[in-house]
């Protein structure tokens, strides 16, 4: 007979590995996707371009909230996130410009 008890640590043994493996996934998608933005900001500052572009941004925010929904994740969680992510962006951006 199975233990409920064991069956219950199988479980969430299983769901605690799948999650540090998505956490693993987004630190290196992460730092993909800051490579690029690095790289964006150097182009902005060889064109003399501003670090922040809120047409951009806003059409990022309106993207980032339908794909959330469309994933069933809470748009104001995403949204919260994307406006952090971005900020550290601007943040990089402004850096370079020194």
């Amino acid at each position: 007979m199975n233990d409920p008890t064991t069956l219950a640590a199988g479980l969430l043994k299983g769901h605690r590995e799948s999650i540090d493996r998505l956490d693993a996934i987004l630190v290196y998608t992460l730092a993909e996707r800051f490579k690029h933005t690095q790289a964006v900001g150097r182009l902005k500052v060889e064109h003399d371009l501003p670090p922040s572009d809120p047409a951009r941004e806003a059409i990022q925010i309106a993207r980032l909230e339908r794909l959330s929904k469309e994933a069933d994740l809470d748009p104001e969680f995403a949204k919260k996130l994307l406006n952090f992510v971005i900020s550290e962006v601007i943040r990089h951006h402004e850096r370079l410009q020194k």
